[in-house]
């Protein structure tokens, strides 16, 4: 829990001063795809996650290969990351850019919904799911996170914030079996 309040404590204010920087350049969208890019990247390479992560990997490595990553993205925010290792908070990096997310759905309206299925929802099934959670949050977009999970039988089981919706036969086969029990 420790961790946690400190990791919130430093993710927090650097997400914040990018927002700001973001808003300040007009380049709110921008910033949302690089970050949206780093966060992919750090997904999909756990050695790049776990080099940018350890102490013994000295600043100017981690500079050198954040700024060839960097070449695709904004130069203000290739900066940030020289801050972000300059004052050894690069390890929260993963977490400034989720956080940094939070704050443009914040500013966009928009609830980020996962939805996890038995199989994967075609358009049609992907718009109406959105148009449900729109109805329910009164949000003006909704961001759609979707998920596989071949147990669930049928349906789907969607979660916005600490609100869920179980509409699978998974979920309605362990309804009724408490309600006969």
């Amino acid at each position: 829990m420790k961790g946690s309040l400190l990791s919130a404590e430093v993710v927090e204010p650097y997400a914040e001063a990018l927002m700001a920087v973001a808003q300040e350049q007009n380049l709110v969208d921008k910033f949302g795809e690089d970050v949206a890019s780093l966060l992919s990247l750090l997904d999909s390479s756990p050695e790049l996650k776990v080099f940018i992560s350890s102490p013994v990997v000295i600043g100017s490595d981690k500079k050198a290969i954040l700024r060839r990553i960097g070449q695709e993205i904004d130069p203000i925010i290739v900066n940030f990351l020289m801050i972000l290792v300059d004052r050894r908070r690069i390890i929260f990096l993963e977490g400034i850019c989720q956080h940094f997310r939070t704050l443009i759905r914040k500013l966009n309206q928009t609830v980020l919904a996962e939805v996890i299925s038995a199989i994967e929802l075609n358009d049609s099934q992907k718009q109406a799911v959105v148009d449900q959670v729109k109805t329910l949050t009164q949000a003006r977009d909704v961001e759609l996170v979707t998920k596989i999970d071949p147990d669930l039988i049928g349906g789907v089981i969607i979660k916005v914030g600490s609100q869920v919706i179980d509409a699978s036969l998974r979920g309605q086969l362990r309804r009724l079996s408490i309600s006969l029990g």
